[in-house]
């Protein structure tokens, strides 16, 4: 599921913090940044966001959740859900928590 914010001008890292979001690094490559929610006390399952923001403003996130950690070391599959109820209801959630960060830090906040 993908979301878009256009002219964000929050910080990221606590925008992500308050909605519950860890921060897992950057990728040097892409630019993107990672962020994960645990949905239990275990590492997994997990939401996972990829976030990039570009020089004017526009903040595009993708997320999934990932149910399991990857099998093989070195290898980056892992069972993901892209789509469903249980990702719509997350959608609905970080899609408040950055509303209400957005009266805030944010100037305009687009329909996700």
């Amino acid at each position: 599921m993908k979301f878009v914010v256009k002219s964000f001008t929050g910080n990221l890292s606590d925008a992500m913090r308050s909605a519950g979001y860890h921060f897992e690094g950057a990728d040097q490559k892409t630019k993107e940044f990672k962020f994960y929610r645990s949905v239990s006390d275990n590492l997994f399952p997990r939401f996972h966001i990829y976030g990039f923001l570009d020089k004017s403003k526009t903040l595009s996130l993708s997320m999934h959740l990932d149910q399991k950690a990857p099998v093989y070391q070195g290898s980056t599959a892992h069972s993901g859900d892209y789509e469903g109820e249980v990702i719509e209801k997350e959608a609905a959630r970080l899609r408040q928590s950055l509303a209400s960060v957005s009266e805030r830090k944010i100037e305009g906040l687009s329909e996700f």
